[in-house]
């Protein structure tokens, strides 16, 4: 497992309202654990061998001025769908859905707590992201 990304955390100005989006756009729960204003990411269970696991944090300084992370990407059935739900969610998408040729097609966006995030719809016939 060496180099294999194992966690990632969401910062968040407003937890319940991170909670919200991150619920309605991908059906991703949480439990309170540990600290205060700290929760466990549960994202639904699949065979997909790529799942890791997460947590969403109060952001301890304002966004900008505190930690500054990389932008993860989420894979999904469907970007388009799930770019409509971004902003239906209170999202805001960076850029239309657009194609990779060979890879897929791949959407960036802000999150309600302005992190950006990508949603990636693998093409079938790619099969890198797949662990055999």
């Amino acid at each position: 497992m060496a180099h294999s990304v194992v966690h990632f955390e969401i910062l968040a100005d407003d937890l319940e309202r991170a909670q919200k989006f991150y619920g309605d756009v991908f059906g991703w729960t949480f439990q309170a654990w540990g600290p205060p204003d700290f929760f466990l990411i549960h994202t639904p269970k699949s065979d997909d061998p790529g799942i890791v696991e997460g947590a969403l944090a109060k952001r301890t300084a304002p966004a900008g001025d505190g930690v500054n992370g990389f932008r993860c990407t989420i894979t999904v059935p469907d970007v388009a769908a799930v770019a409509a739900r971004i902003t239906e969610a209170g999202g805001t998408l960076l850029n239309e859905p657009m194609e990779i040729p060979t890879v897929g097609k791949v959407a960036a966006f802000k999150d309600s707590e302005g992190n950006e995030v990508a949603v990636m719809e693998y093409d079938p016939a790619d099969r890198r992201h797949v662990k055999d």
